[in-house]
């Protein structure tokens, strides 16, 4: 039998490396950055003896809502004082096991993996055992909106009234998730995110510790892009140290990201603001083959104008800008040639197109429709403009001068010509036209429609009207009204309507809420003055419905369609914007003229009649 060669051993294996981000997690109260509000009122309340029996940590990601949880815990079980200390010493047997999350008295449990009711019902039979060596029993939920409702509905006795020895510290990055019961049986604390300036300064500790060099900018770089979260720019850092064989610098972190550089986002800007749709495009098509990440520029592209909507409010002097320092200079100098308006347009569009890049595969399409139209931002004309070209005859557009007063460049006139109104109208659909000249060379003037008391004379001319002016202005809600029997005066300024009763689900129709406030509306326009209506089941074995008013012409809405259509400043909106007149309010009167103010009296007139008067 040949024996086998012994094997060499391997040598010892080194030890397994730590994460910075774990490295680093805050030991103590005055280590977490960015969350002094959740600190101080902590450390007040282990001072002065007022801890509550739950806590509830919310907040986004990696902004140190379980670090929190795990000083509160090791500063209550703190073995070297005899109480609840704001300052643990880091060196028991407690703190040591808290820290490395070993201790029995302390338990971390990932709401996500535990979220069964008959977890729950476990953890609400151990709270009854006391702590083995600590001061109290915690429970540390992570994730704690991921709980059944049922698990929630189990946990709420315990929760609200628990032993003495027992606390709970929930977290969580959705408090929307948990219901109001829990939320009222918890003391809760929103954790903010961490400012970038704040995250450069410990990424800069964090280099210097590590013994590595990292310029400024690539650390501020790496601050913006973890979007307030410390533990993501702790991650990202380890990794681009990792990666990195000398000092980081700015151009390593952009092509470990996938991102463009300070100068590719300003010289895209500056397409962009020039209308330059063709430069734009091909740098994007450029930067694409190259790896750019799609996604990582229209971040980018959105700090940047967001930055020159900062300015532009602000002025040069903004305290802090979201973008790169080698990114101020062209910023301030772009904000002077762009209004705010065109600026917020764009924000607008580009915001909108990173929400549509969610749920599609085709992000470079959308990345340069955006750009497209932020280059046509310029062609499109403010309300004020369009009400003056349309109200004022011979008015032409004139594209704002930028705020630098810089002439505009020069844009053809819109004078419509026949085929562009031909076109318009195709577009438009049907259009009422303008008033047709009668024989003798006048147009047909729109008649004055005056108001109509409601009277016993009047009902039936009151009536006509409000059902004319219903059917125009809400022609799916009057089409009730058609089944009405009979209309009659009840009291002042009050209008009954029966209808049969074969026909009670129109009756029911009109006297809602929403119905009844549209029809005393229309009568109001009608008669000049509130008037209540009320609607009545006609119970005589001969009523009918009246299947309209009786004197409602037909042709009256159109004919006055045409006569509107003949005034300048209707024929002007149809030529320019192809428009048309979709309704009339019945007191609608464009001819009427204000009340002449009272002409001035002379010194001897008015001697004349206070001699008359005496």
């Amino acid at each position: 039998m040949v024996k086998s060669k012994p094997t060499e051993h391997a040598p010892a294996d080194a030890p397994a490396y730590t994460v910075v981000a774990r490295r680093y997690r805050p030991q103590q109260f005055s280590e977490l950055i960015g969350q002094e509000h959740v600190a101080g009122a902590l450390v007040n309340a282990l001072k002065s003896g007022r801890v509550a029996h739950a806590y509830l940590f919310t907040g986004a990601r990696g902004v140190g809502k379980t670090s929190a949880a795990r000083i509160l815990a090791k500063a209550l079980n703190c073995l070297k004082t005899d109480k609840a200390t704001p300052t643990p010493c880091d060196e028991c047997d407690s703190c040591r096991a808290v820290m490395t999350g070993d201790d029995v008295d302390v338990l971390e449990i990932d709401g996500a993996s535990n979220n069964k009711v008959e977890e729950v019902r476990d953890l609400r039979q151990n709270v009854g055992f006391r702590p083995a060596r600590g001061r109290y029993k915690i429970y540390i939920i992570d994730e704690v909106h991921m709980l059944s409702t049922s698990a929630f509905n189990a946990l709420l006795k315990t929760l609200e009234e628990p032993p003495e020895h027992v606390k709970f510290i929930l977290a969580t990055t959705e408090v929307q998730k948990i219901p109001i019961t829990i939320l009222s049986r918890c003391q809760r604390f929103d954790f903010a995110h961490v400012g970038p300036g704040k995250i450069f300064e410990q990424l800069k500790r964090i280099v210097e510790r590590e013994g590595h060099q990292a310029d400024d900018d690539a650390l501020r770089l790496v601050a913006r892009r973890a979007a307030g979260s410390m533990r993501d720019s702790q991650s990202l850092l380890d990794q681009l140290l990792a990666s990195s064989s000398g000092p980081l610098t700015a151009e390593q972190v952009t092509a470990v990201l996938g991102t463009a550089g300070d100068d590719r986002v300003i010289e895209l800007a500056k397409a962009i603001l020039a209308n330059d749709p063709k430069t734009a495009l091909d740098r994007i098509a450029e930067w694409v083959e190259r790896g750019l990440q799609i996604g990582e520029l229209i971040d980018q592209v959105v700090e940047y104008w967001r930055a020159l909507m900062l300015v532009s409010c602000g002025g040069p002097d903004v305290r802090e800008l979201p973008v790169s320092p080698n990114q101020h200079e062209a910023i301030r100098t772009q904000a002077k040639a762009v209004s705010l308006d065109t600026v917020l347009a764009g924000l607008e569009i580009l915001t909108a197109t990173k929400a549509r890049m969610r749920g599609t595969p085709h992000v470079q399409v959308l990345l340069e429709m955006a750009v497209v139209r932020l280059c046509r931002l310029p062609d499109l004309r403010s309300l004020s403009q369009l009400v003056q070209a349309v109200s004022q005859p011979g008015v032409q557009f004139v594209a704002s001068a930028a705020s630098n007063g810089t002439p505009p460049p020069a844009r053809p006139q819109l004078t419509p010509n026949a085929a562009q109104v031909s076109e318009a109208a195709k577009k438009n659909g049907p259009l009422v036209t303008a008033g047709r000249a009668s024989e003798n060379g006048s147009t047909n003037a729109p008649t004055e429609v005056a108001a109509t008391p409601l009277s016993e004379a009047t009902v039936q001319t009151v009536w006509d009207r409000f059902f004319r002016y219903a059917t125009e202005k809400y022609p799916i809600l009057s089409q009730h009204l058609r089944y009405a029997s009979s209309y009659a005066i009840f009291g002042p300024n009050a209008l009954a309507v029966r209808f049969p009763t074969s026909y009670a689900n129109a009756k029911k129709e009109c006297e809602g809420e929403a119905s009844l406030a549209r029809f005393q509306d229309a009568l109001k326009r009608v008669t000049g003055q509130p008037v209540s209506i009320r609607f009545e089941l006609d119970r005589s074995p001969n009523a009918q419905p009246l299947a309209g008013p009786q004197s409602v012409s037909v042709a009256a809405p159109t004919e006055r369609k045409r006569s509107l259509g003949s005034l300048p400043m209707f024929k002007k909106a149809h030529e320019v914007f192809g428009a048309q007149i979709w309704h009339v309010d019945d007191d609608f009167n464009p001819a009427a003229v204000h009340k002449p103010a009272a002409p001035k009296i002379d010194d001897e007139e008015e001697e004349e009649t206070a001699t008359e008067e005496v």
